[in-house]
């Protein structure tokens, strides 16, 4: 995939009030790309089959334990990929709790949309538009495939874009998210971006994971992360000060790191484990990692 391929559609996508100039695109953006184009990991899809929501990120809360059933049950690993799944949406369900009231005429933007499942989930709740971008086609492409498939393709739309500069109007989004995807960009352009577009008062929400400023570096739990994903994990600092840096307030910091590591450790038992589970779940427990949900107001 070329650089012009990756804003193709962000260019042709114009929005009618303002000039769409797309931000450059890094040759390490195309490298994210091809990484996503070509990630085949089953652990996304099986999880998405349990009721067609597909995700790209984890999960929180405390495991069901008698949903799990008896450990020599036939059906028992089945019955663990839906508990897996039912923990990930928990944690889209809050991301949305956090954006607030939203109006059917608004419209939010997923940033690093991946395969769709949390636009799906806010148009569900909201009934209002919902776009999404991505840097991979094939992310894209499965997302509108599936907004096509629930009849719901009028309002949810993900297209390939560079989420540090998007087609969408000056102050023309009610609100705005990032689910585990700040991670591979530079967040002072990010956060820009995200006030750019937001209207004044817009919200704007982020899960992620970050590095704990008073573990004193990235652990090598968190430089194991950052090689598997091919990402680069920013502190908890970074995210506060680039947030404060573009008019971003927050209003609700919460640290989800014991929240997570349910999730995390039942994924370890499971078929579907992809050997980044220990890194996870060492991180978190020693304390060089946490997991954050930042909720910011646009002023």
């Amino acid at each position: 995939m070329t650089s012009t391929d990756l804003t193709t559609d962000a260019a042709l996508s114009t929005s009618a009030a303002s000039v769409f100039i797309p931000a450059p695109v890094t040759p390490y953006q195309g490298d994210i790309a091809r990484y996503w184009d070509g990630e085949a990991r089953p652990v996304n899809l099986r999880l998405g089959d349990v009721d067609g929501l597909y995700h790209h990120h984890y999960g929180i809360g405390s495991v069901d334990r008698t949903a799990l059933g008896d450990a020599d049950d036939g059906a028992s690993e089945k019955k663990l990929i839906a508990e897996l799944h039912r923990l990930e949406s928990a944690q889209a369900e809050l991301l949305l709790d956090h954006l607030g009231p939203m109006e059917r005429d608004d419209t939010l933007v997923d940033a690093g949309c991946g395969r769709g499942g949390s636009m799906v989930m806010a148009h569900q709740r909201f009934g209002c538009k919902v776009e999404g971008v991505t840097l991979s086609a094939k992310q894209a492409d499965f997302a509108n495939q599936r907004a096509r498939e629930l009849g719901i393709e009028d309002h949810v739309h993900a297209r390939v874009c560079n989420m540090l500069g998007t087609p969408f109007g000056t102050g023309q989004i009610a609100a705005s998210w990032n689910n585990e995807s700040s991670m591979y960009v530079d967040l002072h352009d990010l956060f820009a971006e995200h006030s750019r577009i937001l209207a004044a008062g817009g919200r704007y929400v982020t899960i992620t994971g970050c590095w704990n400023p008073r573990y004193g570096q990235p652990s090598k739990w968190v430089s194991q992360i950052n090689a598997h994903f091919e990402c680069n994990i920013h502190s908890r600092r970074e995210y506060l000060r680039a947030m404060a840096d573009n008019r971003l307030v927050p209003q609700a910091v919460i640290d989800l790191t014991a929240a997570t590591l349910p999730y995390w450790e039942l994924r370890a038992t499971s078929s579907l484990v992809t050997g980044i589970e220990e890194a996870f779940i060492n991180s978190y427990k020693d304390g060089s990692f946490q997991y954050l949900l930042i909720a910011a107001d646009r002023v």
